[in-house]
C-alpha cells in the first residue's frame, strides 16, 4: 500500500463512487477496528489511516483538491504547517457510520434534546361524496389526541414548578463513557436526555405534560379534491412532551365513487340512456351535472350506442387554484331496447322492420357490410 494513497488506503479505485467509497470504509472499519483486533499491535495505526483516507474522500472539495494536489495537501509538512484539518479530530469520520457498525450509542449526542419532546403528528380519513369534492366543502371532525395539560401547563410537575437539573448527567442530557482510545456519547437513562427531572410530578397528567383529550376542528376542504389529496393543519397534531411543540395532522381524503360519474383525473364521464326513437330520429336529452345543473344535449338523427359528446369545462375543478379552466364531461349514448312491448307495438315494429330491408343505409352501414360477408361465403 502507498504511504498516503488513500485509495489503496480504502481500496477503491480513483473513479470510485461516494457510495463505493463510503462502502469500503465501512468494510475495513470493522476489520481493523482496534476493540476487534486487541491482539494486533498495529490494529490501531492500520486504523487511523482508513479513518484518515475516508475523512477527505467524503468530503467532494477535500477529495478533488486530494486528486489534484496530492496526499501533501493534507500534512503539515506540505503546506507550511497550515494543512487542512481533521474535523472532529482523527476519528472524526467514523462517527458518520458509527451508528451503522457498533449501533445507536452516537445518535442522541448529534440531536437536539428538545427534539424528542415535539408531540406526533396525526392522521385522519375523510370520505366525501363528488359533490362534495366538486364544490369543496367545511368538515367538522373529531380527533383523539394528546392535549397539554391544563392543571401543570404542560409542564409536568405539580403547581407549575419547575423541573430539576438531573443528578446523572448534570443538565447535559448525555452520558460520556470511555471506549478504547476515543470517547462515546449516549442518551442519559435517567432523564432520557432532557437535562430535567421531575421529583413532584402532576397528579393530572402522571408528569407527561399532556392528556387524553377529543380536539374537534372544522376543515376547509378544497373543490377538485381527489382520493389520495391530503390536508396539513400545521401544530393539530398531539401536544408535545412536557412543552414541547405539537406535531402536525393531516387529513387524507376518499372519494366516494358516484352512481352515475366516473372520475379521470380532472374530467368525468356518464352514460346517458336515450329512447331508440331519439337516436333513430334525433332529439334532446338533458344531462344532469355534478354542480346540480342541468344542461340540455341536442342528439343528431342516426345516432348510435356509444357515441360520445364532450362538453367543455364541465369536469372538476383544478385543485392547485393556480387555473380556473375545469376538466371536460365525456357523455356517452345507451340506446335503450324496450323489452315490453304491446301486440300493437309489436306489429307496427314488424312493419318498419320490414320497410328497412331495402333501405339500410343502402347497404354501407354495418348491417350491409354484413350481408355482403355472407353472401361471399355463400358463392
Amino acid at each position: 500500500m502507498a504511504v498516503g494513497d488513500y485509495y489503496s488506503s480504502l481500496g477503491v479505485s480513483r473513479n470510485a463512487s461516494a457510495d463505493e467509497i463510503k462502502k469500503a470504509y465501512r468494510r475495513k472499519a470493522r476489520q481493523l477496528h482496534p476493540d476487534q483486533n486487541k491482539g494486533n499491535p498495529n490494529a490501531e495505526a492500520e486504523f487511523k489511516k482508513v479513518n484518515e483516507a475516508y475523512d477527505v474522500l467524503k468530503d467532494p472539495e477535500k477529495k478533488n483538491i486530494y486528486d489534484q494536489v496530492g496526499h501533501q495537501a493534507f500534512t503539515s509538512a506540505g503546506s507550511g504547517g497550515q494543512g487542512f484539518s481533521q474535523r472532529g479530530g482523527q476519528y472524526g469520520s467514523f462517527s458518520d457510520v458509527f451508528e451503522d457498525l457498533f449501533g445507536d450509542f452516537m445518535g442522541s449526542a448529534t440531536r437536539d434534546r428538545g427534539t424528542n419532546n415535539r408531540g406526533a403528528d396525526l392522521r385522519y380519513d375523510i370520505s366525501l361524496d363528488l359533490e362534495d369534492a366538486y364544490k369543496g366543502i367545511r368538515k367538522r371532525i373529531k380527533v383523539p389526541t394528546s392535549a397539554s395539560c391544563d392543571s401543570c401547563n404542560g409542564l409536568g410537575t405539580e403547581g407549575g414548578t419547575a423541573p430539576t437539573t438531573c443528578p446523572t448527567c448534570s443538565g447535559a442530557g448525555k452520558i460520556r463513557a470511555q471506549q478504547g482510545f476515543f470517547t462515546l456519547e449516549r442518551t442519559c437513562h435517567t432523564c432520557g436526555g432532557q437535562g430535567k427531572v421531575i421529583r413532584d410530578p402532576c397528579r393530572t397528567c402522571g408528569g407527561s405534560g399532556r392528556i387524553s383529550k377529543d380536539q374537534i376542528l372544522d376543515v376547509d376542504v378544497p373543490a377538485g379534491v381527489s382520493t389520495g389529496s391530503r390536508i396539513r393543519l400545521s401544530g393539530k397534531g398531539e401536544a408535545g412532551i412536557r412543552g414541547g411543540g405539537a406535531g402536525d395532522l393531516y387529513v387524507f381524503i376518499n372519494v366516494r365513487e358516484h352512481d352515475i360519474f366516473a372520475r379521470e383525473g380532472k374530467n368525468l364521464a356518464c352514460t346517458i340512456p336515450v329512447s331508440m326513437t331519439t337516436a333513430a330520429l334525433g332529439g334532446e336529452v338533458d344531462v344532469p351535472m355534478v354542480g346540480g345543473e342541468i344542461k340540455n344535449l341536442k342528439i343528431p338523427p342516426g345516432s348510435q350506442s356509444g357515441k360520445q359528446f364532450r362538453l367543455s369545462g364541465m369536469g372538476m375543478p383544478t385543485l392547485n387554484g393556480r387555473s380556473r379552466h375545469r376538466g371536460d364531461l365525456y357523455v356517452t349514448l345507451f340506446v335503450e331496447i324496450p323489452t315490453k312491448l304491446t301486440e300493437e307495438q309489436r306489429q307496427l315494429l314488424h312493419k318498419l322492420d320490414a320497410s328497412f330491408a331495402n333501405s339500410s343505409s343502402n347497404g354501407q352501414g354495418l348491417g350491409g357490410k354484413f350481408k355482403g360477408f355472407w353472401e361471399d361465403l355463400k358463392n
